[in-house]
């Protein structure tokens, strides 16, 4: 699973004009779902973005994490994010996950961030969707399990 994480002072997402996920401090992360991803690497995805230092401490190193700041989760399916761009003018999408597997693992991380984190927010898998963010640094970082 990809997971690409923004540290944001705010972020929401829109479907049709109305809002359904909206955080502020906090991470944004588009996730991604590739062929051969299961429950155990959505876990792990999750379990990083929730321990991964991000946030300034006091010094203003990074040395904070989601936890630590208290923070808001925003979770926005994104199968674009397993595209191959290596050749060509045009993403080939041959390494995602079909859409069955995809809304399968992306409900599974939900659910489990939902368990683990008291402020979780998504987009809608499927949907033709808006986001909006104020991205803070900007801090962006790429993970993968």
């Amino acid at each position: 699973m990809i997971g690409l994480l923004q540290r944001v002072t705010s972020a929401r997402v829109d479907v049709a004009g109305l809002t359904v996920g909206a955080i502020d401090l906090g991470l944004l992360v588009l996730v991604g779902v590739q062929k051969g991803d299961n429950a155990g690497r959505a876990e792990r995805l999750l379990e990083r973005l929730l321990g991964y230092r991000v946030f300034p401490d006091g010094d203003g190193r990074m040395n904070l994490c989601l936890r630590d700041v208290q923070g808001g989760l925003l979770l926005v399916p994104q199968f674009t994010l397993a595209a191959d761009t290596r050749k060509g003018t045009r993403a080939s999408f041959t390494a995602a996950a079909p859409p069955d597997l995809g809304v399968a693992l992306f409900d599974h991380l939900v659910t489990r961030a939902r368990a683990a984190h008291p402020r979780v927010e998504t987009g809608r898998f499927g949907a033709d969707m808006q986001v909006s963010l104020v991205n803070d640094g900007p801090v962006t970082f790429w993970l993968e399990t």
